[in-house]
């Protein structure tokens, strides 16, 4: 009888147990059902908010959290992205690719140098050979390569060359309409997206007021849209205007300053606005319009009062005084000859890397709140950080990163990206 009694607690413990096993599947297979492919068929990356397999692989194999947007990558570092490039199988023609070269603007000079057209793909209107070749920034296979190879340098923000719906810069196309790819591509990894707003025709002060209110409204809610933490705890959008100086500071105050007539201070439409730093008179000019702050952009170190390092300190004391954010931008190096020959004067050599680093550590001697990177890919410039192979034509060698890998700027970054985070922690402190 004692063995009888000792029977039945087994059955019911047995008949609970396959109870709950069998409420497990039956919620594994209707969680399956709810992710299946047809979801995802609209689009080159998978359900949103999950990394694809190659994001997960490379994730894994860096020790990193299998959703890429647990850690890893610093929202400090804002590397510049273009996105004007565009070849025959996506575009129609090569964009950019075949730029042609500037002309000088004194004419003795200009008569020095040739008046032509690159032709791609083995001739580019650039020093160094993408790995990817004369890619189309529209290719979903370029976008998720250029979103793992980010997410590898461990940079958090995109700061994307944007025009208004229907501009573009002179040798390209409108790509307003890429942006929602972009930032599909980049949550992804784990990455987020801000706007470099360009000089386009008749740019002013309104004009880029409405830009702002149409960029929040259009991409605000993307859970890839990138936000800055303010000092008193306000999460703001954060742009980049490249060559505010062309606008005067009183226009800049109406739309940028507390008391200005078409603020934007306080509104929905309230955000953090960086302008480009060139010549000293510029700061001033910053304070007066109602910016929240200056970046340097160029890679050519003594380039400008701005993106001349030993000027850092002083423009970083005159922000901080004043509650601006400095934010120095850094580059790999400079060579624009391939697009404007006769400036090989402000050529600066890549010297293996040292060069970058050397950069690097100029930036976080100011102990700044943001960093930035001229550039993932502005290949004309040669400032880029994207993959380089060696590659030779019958009339010209490009540049290389040798005896380095393709990935040695993204390994450099990424080093600097991490270093930055454990200094920022040593300063709170």
């Amino acid at each position: 009888m004692f063995r009888s009694m000792c029977r039945r607690p087994r059955r019911r413990r047995f008949l609970l147990l396959l109870g709950v096993s069998l409420l497990l599947l039956l919620l594994f297979l209707g969680l399956r059902a709810l992710s299946s492919p047809d979801m995802a068929a609209s689009s080159p990356w998978p359900i949103p908010g999950e990394p694809p397999a190659e994001a997960a692989a490379f994730l894994s194999e860096n020790g990193a959290s299998a959703d890429p947007r647990a850690s890893g990558v610093n929202y400090d570092i804002h590397v510049f992205y273009y996105t004007w490039y565009g070849n025959p199988g996506k575009d129609g023609q090569y964009l950019h690719w075949n730029h042609p070269l500037i002309r000088h603007w004194d004419p003795k000079v200009a008569a020095g140098y040739p008046d032509s057209t690159h032709g791609p793909p083995e001739d580019l209107a650039s020093s160094f050979y993408p790995e990817l070749g004369p890619y189309s920034s529209r290719d979903p296979q370029v976008l998720d390569s250029h979103m793992h190879q980010i997410r590898q340098a461990c940079a958090g923000v995109l700061v994307i060359s944007w025009y208004p719906l229907g501009m573009a810069d002179d040798h390209g196309r409108p790509t307003d309409d890429l942006v929602p790819t972009i930032m599909d591509a980049a949550n992804h990894y784990g990455l987020k997206v801000t706007f470099h707003i360009e000089p386009y025709k008749n740019r002013n002060a309104k004009s880029v007021h409405n830009d702002i209110k149409y960029i929040i409204d259009s991409y605000g809610k993307h859970p890839a849209f990138y936000r800055y933490k303010r000092r008193e705890g306000r999460l703001l959008p954060l742009f980049y205007i490249y060559d505010s100086y062309l606008t005067e500071p009183e226009m800049w105050s109406a739309v940028l300053s507390h008391s200005g007539s078409n603020s934007l201070r306080g509104t929905p439409h309230d955000a953090v606005v960086l302008a480009l730093l060139v010549d000293q008179r510029h700061l001033s000019e910053i304070d007066h319009g109602g910016f929240d702050g200056a970046y340097t952009y160029f890679a050519s170190n003594g380039f400008s009062y701005g993106a001349s390092q030993h000027n850092w300190p002083e423009v970083r004391a005159f922000c901080e005084a004043r509650s601006l954010l400095f934010v120095p931008s850094v580059g790999p190096g400079y060579v624009d000859t391939r697009v404007r020959p006769w400036n090989g004067h402000h050529t600066r050599h890549r010297v293996h890397g040292q060069y970058y680093e050397a950069g690097l550590q100029a930036a976080l001697l100011t102990r700044p709140e943001l960093v930035s990177l001229t550039s993932f890919n502005e290949w004309h410039e040669g400032t880029q950080i994207e993959r380089a192979l060696p590659h030779r034509t019958t009339t010209y060698t490009y540049l290389d990163y040798a005896p380095a890998s393709p990935d040695l700027y993204l390994q450099l970054t990424s080093k600097w990206a991490k270093h930055y985070r454990e200094q920022k922690r040593q300063w709170l402190m």
